[in-house]
């Protein structure tokens, strides 16, 4: 089936025969370009440094690819653009420099470009499409049947913190993004609305429960002060497929904060290995450890899944390193603290950008 894309605003002078090309490329790799669609895959935004509107999607399944053009690059370009990403409520942002690149930044804080030149656009699109065709698991279920007993944690969940703790401490943890502060009130509701979302936090971690259920850190939390059980550390119980989503175990009496987006991704590595007991997620790398070919967005089914082939082809899956393309490391382990143990003082902080 055909994917469906259209443009929307008002492009500045140098975005026009840039729109022009990545439109026609992105037909010629199976697109359908439709300026009435109301619910399209994919929304070329095109918008200003001095106006950035935002996209409003009617439908989650929506990719959202703000455009902008720009002289210069600054110096510091994450920090300079990445509130741009926000503002416009999208996916991915593209900067372009007329006569010399392209620049995408992601919401997981990846940024790397494209040079102009043989193929730019069909380029850009080979960029775009791991990202915008990807299946988000984002989605939640509480059923607050969660044991009496485990209303207060237990020693998993204590283990748990402490780990999160340690990793503040080796400085792999950055504070949630606020995003709340960046948006109006008006486009904040809308991001909760569409993602269920407080902020954005990058990390996360995981620890085995039973054969079926593991714990896992909240979205949007600190990590290095995890304490309730429902709000900063949830049970996932399972995956439903039928609707896409993360089912989970909480207290009835806490108002739930959303599980970690890369849930999927843990639930797939716990099911098919029952040896791996712990997974850590950080932003950061290790030379020389086996890595998804793809960048496909956070909280996605095909991430998830290309992370748990990977682990499968490890040695020795338990304790298994495994690189996200322009991301960061899910790294298992036979309990937290052994993951702890193996990787310190072997993390690269800056993630390689390719």
């Amino acid at each position: 089936m055909s994917r469906t894309f259209r443009v929307w605003g008002a492009p500045t002078p140098g975005l026009v025969p840039f729109l022009t090309g990545l439109t026609e490329a992105l037909k010629k790799s199976g697109y359908t370009y439709d300026p009435d669609a109301q619910a399209p895959d994919l929304v070329l935004n095109a918008c200003s440094l001095d106006d950035p509107r935002p996209y409003r999607r009617r439908a989650q399944a929506t990719f959202v690819l703000s455009i902008l053009e720009a002289r210069e690059m600054p110096g510091e370009p994450v920090q300079a653009m990445y509130p741009y990403l926000v503002r416009t409520l999208a996916n991915m942002l593209l900067v372009y420099i007329p006569g010399k690149e392209a620049h995408f930044f992601t919401l997981d804080l990846g940024h790397y470009s494209e040079p102009e030149g043989e193929k730019f656009f069909d380029r850009l699109v080979e960029r775009i499409q791991p990202m915008a065709s990807a299946t988000l698991v984002i989605k939640n279920r509480f059923e607050p049947d969660l044991e009496p007993e485990l209303w207060d944690g237990d020693d998993l969940t204590r283990a748990l913190s402490e780990a999160g703790k340690i990793l503040e401490s080796w400085d792999l943890l950055p504070a949630p993004f606020p995003i709340d502060r960046i948006l109006p009130p008006e486009d904040f509701r809308h991001v909760q609305r569409l993602y269920g979302i407080g902020g954005l936090s990058y990390g996360n971690l995981s620890v085995r429960k039973d054969a079926k259920r593991f714990w896992m850190s909240a979205s949007g939390v600190d990590k290095a002060n995890l304490r309730v059980i429902g709000r900063d550390i949830l049970l996932v119980k399972d995956y439903d497929p039928s609707q896409q989503c993360i089912v989970l175990s909480v207290p009835p009496h806490i108002e739930p904060r959303r599980v970690s987006v890369d849930a999927i991704e843990h639930w797939m590595i716990y099911r098919e290995h029952p040896e791996v007991r712990a997974i850590i997620h950080v932003h950061a790398w290790m030379d020389g450890v086996l890595a998804t070919q793809a960048h496909y967005p956070c909280g996605s089914y095909e991430l998830a899944r290309s992370v748990a082939e990977l682990v499968r082809k490890s040695p020795d899956p338990a304790c298994a390193v495994i690189g996200l393309k322009n991301h960061g490391l899910t790294i298992t382990g036979r309990s937290l603290e052994e993951i702890l143990d193996r990787i310190a003082g072997k993390l690269i902080r800056q993630v390689p950008m390719t």
